[in-house]
């Protein structure tokens, strides 16, 4: 069945439906992958077999009788351990929860399983999805199949992983400062950070389970091995919480473009502030003459109406003043005191972290304000061009670094020490102003690592990202598995 490892989940659910393989046929596949490869990657850390083949078998009894479920009938599938999920354990990389099994499913993992999957197993996090490597004290460390000693990135690492390697064929996940693009950028699979609310939230550890209160900025999307099933299971989980579907419900527009010769973009891959790697850069480039050649109109120097580094700090403020929300009393205390004594001119990430943990409500209000003029700016922008071609982050697979003071971390970009939080930088630019942003990957670098680049467009515009994410999958090599695993 090795044909089947690694076929995106919509064709796998086309051959449950013509019986070319059974759910129970796939799921035991799956469940061998994961007993022949799960081990050096440690990418699925909680396991519900028993369950899941019992209800595999009855996906193939109910098609026996002419009855399919939903678009994903029968795909087993995993999801990320941030989402509460039913009978299964829950602990969002959290010592704290590591016996919480939540007696109901996070909206969207109900959602997903209405479709018609099975849910098998969970996939690791960071700390309460707090970083960009995958590592807890609860399950451990989470290796890049393309590079074992490498992280597979963050917070959705663990699911980007089991994508790449072929433990599961379809995943859900969540963003704050790029937690489903860069994994897919460095794990070389699809992800989609969808526009800000249009998937419910509730069900996402954090917060602590059965909070009712949905954060700011944060997200809840796919990844998957191809654009179209970024499409399909968006549809599918997409939609608000129970409280605003009295009087709520998305209906996306339409695609600007599915073709090439429809479409006006821009490009955005380096930017003095936060620099990207060079190689890095050329495959994004050459990414966007393929587009180019296939008939887009591509302007390379097009910019909204503000720089890098003023959405940067705006991203910033509002990102760590939700984030540092559940920092211990005496941590905010000394970031409270160290804002008192920062010079006006410091925008280095310990001073806006600083910064952004003493806000008061009022200055929070001024910060939300120049958001909003933000997000009209770019609503100006998008007047004229489709989407723009973006870096996901600064550089490809980088090797496990665990120094629990992020602000002594760095990576190196073209020769230069930089900060670890640059891999925030890329992310947060669409992420501040609500947009949606599909993770494509477009090559490898000479060392055979992954390099993805981000499709953004217009707020409610997803399938607009998409629709360009899959006309890069067609004009380039699309997701290709890394030979470890194939």
């Amino acid at each position: 069945m090795s044909d089947i490892t690694f076929a995106p989940a919509h064709v796998l659910a086309a051959m449950i439906r013509r019986r070319e393989v059974s759910s129970v046929e796939l799921l035991e596949h799956l469940i061998s992958r994961y007993e022949a490869h799960n081990p050096s990657l440690n990418a699925i850390v909680a396991t519900d077999f028993e369950r899941a083949l019992a209800q595999a078998e009855e996906a193939d009894h109910a098609l026996s009788r002419g009855y399919i479920w939903g678009p994903y009938h029968g795909i087993p599938l995993t999801i990320k351990d941030a989402l509460e999920t039913e009978g299964l354990v829950t602990t969002g990389g959290s010592p704290d929860f590591a016996q919480h099994v939540p007696g109901s499913d996070a909206d969207a993992v109900a959602r997903i399983k209405a479709a018609g999957a099975i849910v098998f197993g969970k996939t690791n996090v960071p700390f309460f999805s707090g970083d960009l490597q995958s590592y807890n004290d609860v399950y451990g460390t989470t290796n890049n199949p393309w590079d074992v000693s490498c992280g597979p990135g963050g917070s959705s690492g663990g699911a980007a992983a089991a994508l790449a390697a072929g433990l599961t064929p379809l995943e859900i996940g969540s963003d704050i400062g790029g937690s489903i693009r860069t994994p897919a950028h460095l794990c070389g699979v699809f992800g989609h950070k969808p526009s800000f609310d249009l998937v419910s939230k509730r069900g996402h550890v954090p917060g602590l389970p059965g909070a009712l209160f949905q954060s700011d900025l944060s997200v809840v999307g796919p990844l998957a091995r191809s654009a179209r099933d970024l499409e399909i299971a968006l549809s599918m989980i997409m939609g608000p919480n129970d409280f605003d579907a009295v009087g709520l419900a998305h209906a996306l527009p339409e695609p600007r473009a599915r073709d090439p010769r429809e479409l006006t973009i821009a490009t955005w891959f380096d930017d003095p502030s936060f620099p990207v790697a060079a190689e890095n850069v050329k495959l994004m480039e050459g990414a966007a003459d393929a587009l180019e050649q296939a008939g887009a109109v591509v302007h390379r120097d097009a910019r909204p109406d503000f720089t890098f580094d003023e959405a940067f700090e705006i991203y910033a403020i509002l990102l760590h003043a939700g984030t540092t929300r559940g920092f211990p009393a005496p941590v905010l205390e000394r970031m409270r005191e160290t804002a008192k004594t920062l010079d006006t001119s410091d925008k280095s990430h310990q001073a806006l972290q600083a910064r952004a943990a003493s806000l008061t409500h009022h200055e929070w209000l001024v910060w939300k304000e120049a958001q909003a003029q933000m997000r009209a700016k770019w609503a100006d922008f998008f007047e004229t061009y489709d989407a723009v071609l973006m870096a996901v982050a600064p550089v490809s697979a980088f090797p496990h670094d665990h120094q629990s003071n992020f602000h002594k971390r760095t990576l190196s970009v073209n020769g230069e020490t930089r900060p670890y939080l640059d891999l925030v930088s890329w992310a947060g630019l669409p992420l501040v102003s609500y947009l949606p942003s599909s993770a494509v990957p477009v090559g490898r670098t000479k060392a055979g690592l992954p390099v993805g680049l981000q499709v953004v467009g217009p707020y409610l515009e997803d399938l607009t990202t998409i629709a360009i994410a899959s006309m890069l999958e067609n004009e380039l090599d699309g997701f290709v598995a890394p030979p470890a695993y194939s």
